[in-house]
C-alpha cells in the first residue's frame, strides 16, 4: 500500500463522523488517484471504474458518518476493501449480463489517464478477462497494486491462504490461456 503523507486520514475520518464534510473532502483528495487506479484495473473500463469509485466514496462516507469506521484498520486499507468490493460486485454484473446504461458510458477523462495507459488498460483487462472476480482481484492486489499477500487478505476480507490459493488459481489459468494463444499462433 502507498505510504500515507503528511496527512492523518484516521483524524479526518473522526471528523466526518462528526459531520464534518470538508474532512472528507480531504481523504477523496488523498485516495482518489490510487483508488481510481485500483478500481480501473479491477474492471477493466475507465468508465465502469468511474462509477464504482463513486459508489465506494458514497459507501465510505455513510459508514463513517454511522460510525461504522472503526480505526483499527488504516483508512487506506479499509477504502481498498470497499473499492475492491465495489469493483467486484460490478464484475459480476458484467458476467451476469446486468450492465446497465450507466456502466456502459464513455468516461469523462480529467487528464489523469493517457492514452498510452488505457491501451495497457484494455490489454490487460483482455488477460485478467476469464479470471473468477475473486482470483481477479487477489491477482491485481498483489502483482499490480503491489500489496503483499496479508495486506491483500485483509483488503478482500479473508486469509493469507485464501489470498494465496486464488493467486495460484490465477497464475495458472493465465499460464494456460498463454499456452493456447502459443499454440493457436503457432499452428497447433
Amino acid at each position: 500500500m502507498r505510504p500515507e503523507s503528511a496527512i492523518d486520514l484516521r483524524f479526518l475520518a473522526a471528523r466526518v463522523e462528526k459531520g464534518d464534510l470538508a474532512a472528507f473532502r480531504g481523504i477523496v483528495d488523498h485516495t482518489r488517484a490510487g483508488l481510481y487506479r485500483l478500481s480501473a484495473r479491477l474492471t477493466g473500463d475507465l468508465g465502469e471504474a468511474e462509477d464504482v469509485l463513486q459508489e465506494a466514496y458514497v459507501d465510505a462516507y455513510r459508514a463513517m458518518r454511522e460510525g461504522r469506521y472503526d480505526g483499527r484498520a488504516k483508512v487506506e486499507t479499509w477504502l481498498y476493501r470497499i473499492v475492491t468490493n465495489a469493483g467486484l460486485d460490478a464484475l459480476r454484473r458484467r458476467r451476469e449480463g446486468r450492465r446497465d446504461e450507466r456502466e456502459q458510458r464513455e468516461p469523462q477523462y480529467d487528464g489523469l489517464v493517457a492514452a498510452e495507459a488505457r491501451v495497457a488498460l484494455r490489454e490487460l483487462d483482455g488477460m485478467l478477462a476469464e479470471l473468477p472476480p475473486e482470483d481477479r482481484a487477489a491477482l491485481v492486489l498483489t502483482s499490480v497494486e503491489g500489496l503483499s499477500a496479508k495486506d491483500a487478505a485483509e483488503v478482500l476480507g479473508t486469509s493469507e491462504g485464501a489470498v494465496e490459493q486464488r493467486l495460484v488459481r490465477a497464475r495458472a489459468a493465465l499460464r494456460q490461456r498463454h499456452s493456447r494463444a502459443e499454440a493457436k499462433h503457432h499452428g497447433k
